[in-house]
């Protein structure tokens, strides 16, 4: 049975406190701007007053979790992502075994201060996994002049998300070698024939899987297990979310019985880690990251029995079309 260990405490405190070489791999959602996820500005978003997060309108009858807007940082606090990156990357890496790779969720506008300071910290750039979908960011036209330039938009609309891929650099003078003592160095793939590929068709994240957790950067099962599969190549090992924020990381390792540990400083999504973890757990038990499609009629038996789930289910069935 996977070991789970749940820490409510700065990521960056707990981190420091651990002996070198003893953490496998790390894939998480960190906040991406910074501002967005600190007491006052979470505040404002549970009241539904903003700040910096956008409060998108009713779509379609559905209600759209809110986004942080990124254009509204200042030079100081772009200049700080690169700083907290390089600063997290540094406190990070001794805890690593070598080769252990790091999986951190991205946007478009920022990707390339979070990769310098992950760099500047002394981490392999490797790349990212696009997670493609269909989003709602950006498309918008000219503010305030919308009727004016109804042909115009002032950004193309997000279909993809980056997940930017980090490596710490190996010890051994071959991966494989590095293989052979560490256990890290590699990525697992798909299946024999399949490598894990660098796009990933993910889709909304269902419904089913909304309603167990409101975070507003809820991710995805289907692609937090293939992900999570991927960073112990060798089948062994710990996987830390040190942003654990809904659990869904952490239940993704459960399925597929790896051991991890999450880190999550806010007292409210701290205090639904429990209930989250197993719920999302229990969702689609036969999809283990192996593949690259989850069927979501693969829903525990007891799940299948609240009144409306069918309607959830034939809902995200059409986001994975």
């Amino acid at each position: 049975m996977a070991i789970i260990e749940l820490h409510q405490q700065s990521c960056f405190d707990w981190i420091k406190e651990q002996p070198a070489n003893s953490i496998e791999g790390v894939c998480t959602d960190p906040p991406f701007g910074i501002v967005e996820f600190l007491p006052h500005e979470m505040e404002k978003m549970r009241k539904g007053k903003g700040g910096v997060w956008r409060l998108p309108p009713t779509i379609g009858g559905s209600k759209r979790s809110p986004l942080p807007r990124f254009t509204t940082l200042t030079e100081k606090e772009l200049a700080h992502v690169h700083y907290y990156f390089k600063e997290f990357g540094k406190c990070l890496l001794p805890v690593l075994t070598p080769g252990a790779h790091v999986f951190l969720a991205g946007t478009p506008m920022l990707q390339h201060l979070v990769q310098r300071g992950m760099a500047d910290a002394g981490f392999e750039v490797r790349g990212a996994v696009m997670r493609l979908y269909r989003g709602f960011r950006g498309g918008d036209r000219p503010k305030l002049a919308e009727k004016e330039f109804p042909d115009l938009c002032v950004t193309p609309r997000g279909t993809y998300e980056p997940w930017m891929l980090f490596r710490k650099p190996i010890e051994e003078r071959t991966v494989a070698i590095n293989l052979r003592k560490w256990g890290t160095g590699a990525l697992r793939r798909i299946n024999t024939n399949q490598p894990l590929p660098d796009t990933l068709q993910s889709g909304k994240t269902p419904k089913i899987e909304e309603e167990i957790s409101n975070h507003p950067t809820l991710k995805p099962q289907q692609l937090l297990r293939i992900l999570c599969r991927s960073l112990l190549p060798m089948n062994r090992g710990t996987i830390l979310d040190p942003f654990c924020g809904s659990g869904s990381t952490i239940a993704a390792c459960n399925v597929l019985g790896y051991d991890s540990i999450g880190i999550e400083i806010d007292n409210i999504y701290f205090s639904t880690l429990k209930n989250n973890i197993s719920k999302f757990s229990a969702l689609y038990p036969q999809f283990k990251g192996d593949s690259l499609d989850v069927d979501l009629s693969q829903i525990a038996p007891k799940l299948r029995k609240i009144r409306n789930l069918q309607i959830d289910l034939l809902q995200g069935a059409a986001d994975y079309t």
